[in-house]
């Protein structure tokens, strides 16, 4: 199958950028149901050979999912409850009656009757799957599970703010916990169990289908999570837990102030004495769920921003080395070849580029970025080599659409006079452009090949609302597209 290729990045190929939750979905966000299977299909047909989602971890309220619970954990509410009524462990007519606050409360609920379902009916098979499961994972999955558990007991508090036996994780207040919320535990290991086993059966078709999975690390973890509360040693905190400089980076393209992310930094110190073993067990996750992976902010690898928690903005950080040539070369020593892919946008120094090069790792080529008053921009398709991706936009860029309509008429002028004054119009004539590119790997978010506008833009850096709700439906593809983008996937041999 083509996942056991040698470089996977190697070869010419086409994708598409579209997250889980922007499948479509008549009753909230999109899952790994019958619609996932769909978008395969739909790639499949259209000679369309790489999925790239966004990271699939267990969101905080905002959604974000580059803000996680855990950098191993799935997001429950990515379970699609119907193949759990088709399994005959939750009936269709089942409700969620002690629960009235919708969302992902009720699905919570209904995962719990289902597990009911699931000791009473499931196969001696289907159970002995769950227990190689939680023995498999257990590295990670019993200190996620309990952190869940208390973050739920305790109002969805950072940990930080948790009674000083649980915070400090002294043995017998966590012996304690576990005993007074064993059920509750025992459904968020379920909840695990059902994702991983919904998630590894699309990777088996869509690789069946000749679709490879791409997805997505962020470089770093949300202070409230199951990694910081169990691993602080891994991390820059103080001997109180708390944190004295955060993540983020300096004024750039999304802001004039920056970005003040307020993850915690890692202790380089300590993971290096560790032989990055966090690092490792981290990748060692994701490798399995994925065919490709990016690293956002891979320049973090190189240096990093590291602001003043105190500060409000981004603006007086300075940069701090990270030694990723030791890492990397751990990791590839522990995994051989990576199929992995450098986020190397943003304020990208030579040693951010011999650092990428040293490893061969493709980095990222925006169209949307490639028209300034310069010849030598990097974004510009004569400048790219093989061994990079382009994108048409990224989930952080407005639509092709939209951000044509944006820009001035001088900047427009750039664009076709540099593609030769075409007669396409937007966004097909940047995912045409893409495609005939020399990158190996042409990426394109739904939203372009659907021809949408701005107000279908998937997030916005730097603003709280409104982001990553973004859904599709199929009534949105004309035939029209469909056979623009499979003609574009076959003229440039991909």
């Amino acid at each position: 199958m083509a996942q056991q290729e040698d470089n996977l990045l190697a070869q010419r190929r086409a994708g598409v950028l579209l997250h889980i939750t922007s499948l479509p979905n008549e009753h909230g966000a999109g899952n790994l149901g019958r619609e996932a299977y769909n978008f395969v299909d739909f790639l499949h047909n259209t000679g369309i050979k790489v999925w790239q989602t966004l990271p699939l971890g267990v969101p905080h309220g905002d959604g974000s999912p580059y803000q996680c619970l855990s950098a191993h954990a799935g997001n429950p509410g990515l379970i699609c409850l119907e193949e759990l009524k088709q399994n005959g462990w939750l009936q269709e007519a089942e409700q969620c009656d002690s629960c009235q606050a919708g969302g992902d409360y009720n699905q919570h609920c209904l995962v719990a009757k289902a597990y009911t379902g699931f000791e009473n009916l499931a196969s001696a098979e289907e159970k002995q799957a769950y227990v190689d499961f939680c023995s498999d994972k257990a590295s990670w999955l019993d200190d996620y599970v309990l952190y869940v558990a208390l973050h739920n007991e305790f109002s969805q508090q950072c940990w930080n703010q948790w009674p000083t036996p649980l915070k400090e994780r002294k043995p017998a207040a966590l012996k304690a916990a576990r005993k007074r919320l064993a059920s509750v535990i025992e459904i968020i290991r379920f909840e695990q169990f059902l994702f991983y086993r919904q998630w590894m059966a699309l990777k088996e078709y869509a690789n069946n289908k000749n679709v490879l999975l791409f997805g997505d690390i962020p470089i770093f973890v949300s202070y409230d999570s199951a990694d910081v509360w169990a691993n602080r040693a891994v991390f820059k905190l103080d001997k109180s837990g708390e944190m004295s400089v955060v993540a983020g980076v300096p004024p750039d393209y999304f802001s004039e102030t920056g970005q003040r992310w307020g993850n915690p930094h890692y202790d380089w110190t300590y993971l290096k004495r560790t032989k990055f073993s966090w690092w490792k067990q981290r990748l060692r996750s994701q490798l399995e769920m994925f065919d490709i992976l990016r690293i956002d902010h891979f320049r973090g690898f190189e240096a990093a921003w590291e602001i003043p928690a105190s500060e409000d903005t981004a603006i007086n950080g300075k940069w701090v080395e990270a030694p990723g040539k030791e890492l990397l070369s751990s990791l590839q020593k522990e995994f051989g070849n990576i199929p992995l892919v450098a986020e190397d946008l943003g304020i990208i120094t030579p040693e951010v580029d011999e650092l990428r090069t040293s490893f061969n790792l493709p980095g990222m080529k925006i169209l949307q970025f490639a028209f300034g008053d310069t010849d030598n921009n990097p974004y510009l398709p004569h400048n790219y080599d093989q061994n990079c991706v382009v994108y048409t936009g990224t989930h952080d860029n407005d639509t092709t659409v939209g951000w044509f309509n944006s820009i001035n008429d001088h900047d427009r002028h750039r664009v076709y006079q540099y593609l030769g004054n075409p007669q396409a119009s937007m966004p097909y004539l940047f995912i045409g452009t893409a495609f005939s590119s020399v990158a190996n790997l042409a990426i394109v978010p739904m939203q372009d090949i659907l021809e949408l506008g701005g107000e279908h833009r998937m997030n916005t850096p730097g603003t709280v609302n409104g982001n990553w709700k973004w859904q599709f439906s199929w009534h949105q593809l004309s035939e029209t597209q469909v056979a623009r983008i499979s003609n574009l996937v076959k003229m440039f041999s991909r």
